[in-house]
């Protein structure tokens, strides 16, 4: 099972959207582990995940983080500021496994 991290500043305002994605991955029968956790605990989650999709609100962490996740041969990508704003779990699961598939 692949496992698709969200991280944003605390954790919680990525759970709406967690819950979005695992909906539109269940309709599309995907077998996923998708969760939400701090941008803190980044280092800690790197590595059992295999992508992480950042919150808009902390894209400043992106050049860091994506360092440390290449090293590891892990992506990281910050969610579009309207598909997040949107709550569209589609568009930000597409995104998702465009990365997982590369």
């Amino acid at each position: 099972m692949q496992r698709i991290v969200l991280c944003c500043a605390a954790g919680m305002s990525t759970s709406m959207l967690v819950n979005k994605m695992k909906a539109e991955a269940n309709q599309r029968s995907l077998d996923l582990d998708i969760y939400a956790v701090p941008v803190a605990e980044f280092e800690r989650e790197l590595p059992g995940a295999d992508i992480f999709l950042l919150g808009p609100q902390v894209k400043y962490e992106a050049g860091r983080l994506s360092a440390l996740a290449e090293q590891q041969g892990k992506a990281v990508a910050v969610i579009e500021m309207a598909d997040y704003g949107m709550m569209r779990g589609a568009a930000v699961l597409d995104k998702a496994l465009a990365l997982l598939n590369h």
